[in-house]
């Protein structure tokens, strides 16, 4: 059976869409219509449903899923074995994290790994999401809860630490905070509940109680941009906040601790591309350890 045709199944199945498919192939819509109708009747039966939003797997998809991954798992490993004797590292790797690592660590220590090696395209993808490693969204992530299930290779990449702040500009507006009493009225900048992706992501609860007025976003970079101008009061990353000299840290007894897990998929782990962006992802919060947890 032709590899590229299971490896267009593949991606329509992940993608839901022909359309998702072709981007992430790299193909048109079309010539990706064309491989799945050619699968389809090299097998003699309907693999998707054709649907208004997108496409379904029928009962004949469902059955050759598994054995797709097994044949593309048998591929990938493979490749890994054969790339690992080649001098250079190349090919791409995509990072999934969190929006307050990716953006305010990762995407610095990744740039300097990806300017060392020419032949090398990293992706970051710093997103208030979670991301599947067996459906190939991503080849590294970096998740706030330790994965349980699947074929997963998972190492705990460090606590962080995430403290109450306020800029200058709002305490010399407002007043100074010196206990809880001195939040209530203020505005508290915080997430949106909604997209709370993460039990992790529970740490607001406390302070919510105490400031009754909500200025809610969607992201980390988001709130610390708001808190930065001054508007109100956030829980911010301890390590990323140590950067902007405006802001405070408020009632230092209130702090929250949380870990950064990374995880990769087994089919994958080994490949040399991706187990140097792994360790180099180690290496480099591990050696900033201090600045990660007050």
């Amino acid at each position: 059976m032709d590899w590229d045709l299971i490896r267009t199944f593949l991606a329509v199945a992940r993608a839901g869409q022909i359309l998702g498919a072709a981007k992430t192939l790299g193909l048109n819509h079309a010539t990706v219509a064309r491989q799945i109708s050619a699968l389809e009747e090299t097998l003699d039966t309907r693999l998707f449903e054709r649907l208004t939003h997108g496409c379904r797997l029928t009962p004949a998809g469902e059955a050759l899923l598994p054995a797709a991954e097994r044949v593309e798992s048998e591929l990938l490993q493979a490749g890994a074995k054969v790339s690992g004797a080649q001098a250079a590292v190349s090919g791409t790797v995509r990072v999934g994290a969190p929006d307050g690592l990716g953006n305010y660590f990762l995407a610095r220590s990744l740039a300097a790994l990806a300017a060392q090696h020419p032949a090398l395209t990293i992706q970051l993808v710093p997103l208030p999401r979670t991301f599947s490693l067996s459906r190939r969204e991503a080849d590294i992530v970096v998740t706030l809860d330790a994965p349980r299930q699947g074929r997963l290779m998972v190492t705990k990449l460090t606590d962080y630490s995430l403290s109450i702040y306020a800029a200058q500009s709002h305490l010399h507006e407002v007043g100074p905070v010196t206990g809880k009493a001195d939040l209530a009225g203020r505005l508290f900048i915080t997430h949106v509940e909604d997209y709370a992706y993460s039990r992790a992501l529970d740490y607001a609860a406390e302070l919510a109680t105490l400031m009754t007025r909500h200025y809610e976003c969607g992201s980390v970079v988001a709130q610390m941009e708001a808190v930065r101008a001054g508007f109100g009061i956030g829980i911010l990353h301890d390590y990323a906040a140590a950067a902007f000299p405006e802001l405070t840290r408020l009632l230092p007894d209130i702090r929250f601790t949380r870990t950064y897990w990374l995880t990769t998929h087994a089919d994958t782990h080994d490949t040399r591309r991706v187990a140097m962006v792994r360790d180099h992802i180690i290496q480099s919060v591990r050696g900033a350890r201090r600045a990660f947890v007050l």
